[in-house]
């Protein structure tokens, strides 16, 4: 029989008096990490075991949520050989009594250690996404040579800008002639000269500055 066959069928015997010694609830799990390398138990091993000894009744078995946790039972007395040695595994004359109330305070600090156990997994997650974020952002050369690339495009906006505002407007004679005949129409009816009505709605002349039409 190999080692871990070994460690195998002794897992369950192992187990029982490890959670008699601790006196305290496990999960498979943490059963797992504690003694896999002082035992060499498999996991799988760990888990039968676990569930073997839980249904004949020499541990008892709790399920919160998904997780189950193990601990030993205090109203069962027994005597294991352990390593081939007639050794006398502690009986319940050896544990603290354990009341209902402490039972109910274990209860609520394991729901509530689950619960900070999720929020931390959740906490996990988001710096993972804030860290994937970052990790696909521009570097700092690289947004250097993009702020330059965009500096120089505002320049060449603004020269752009700047020839257009310095650009003499030019109206052309059909412009000006739709112009004043639009004006005819509106000083039919106007009570005021056509200089005052020019200077209200702000309207300049070529003549208000001296300006001749080229000629056509």
């Amino acid at each position: 029989m190999s080692k871990r066959a070994e460690a195998a069928a002794g897992a369950p015997a192992i187990l029982l008096r490890y959670l008699q010694e601790q006196n305290r609830p496990y999960s498979a799990q943490d059963v797992f990490g504690n003694l896999q390398r002082e035992h060499g138990l498999g996991k799988a091993a760990v888990v039968k075991a676990l569930e073997q000894l839980a249904q004949q009744g020499k541990i008892r078995e709790k399920t919160y949520g998904k997780q189950k946790v193990y601990f030993a039972d205090q109203n069962v007395s027994l005597r294991l050989c352990v390593h081939c040695h007639h050794q006398a595994l502690p009986t319940q004359d050896q544990f603290d009594t354990v009341s209902d109330a402490d039972l109910q305070s274990l209860d609520t600090e394991i729901v509530a250690l689950s619960a900070k156990v999720q929020g931390l997994q959740q906490s996990c997650r988001h710096m993972e996404a804030e860290l994937k974020e970052l990790t696909s952002a521009l570097t700092t050369p690289e947004m250097q040579r993009e702020i330059a690339q965009l500096k120089a495009e505002c320049a060449g906006f603004q020269e752009r800008l700047q020839g257009i505002k310095g650009a003499p407007v030019c109206v052309t004679p059909e412009e000006k002639e739709q112009a004043a005949e639009l004006c005819d129409a509106i000083l039919e009816g106007y009570p005021k000269s056509r200089k005052q009505f020019f200077e209200e709605v702000g309207i300049e002349t070529d003549e208000d500055h001296n300006v001749a039409p080229p000629d056509p």
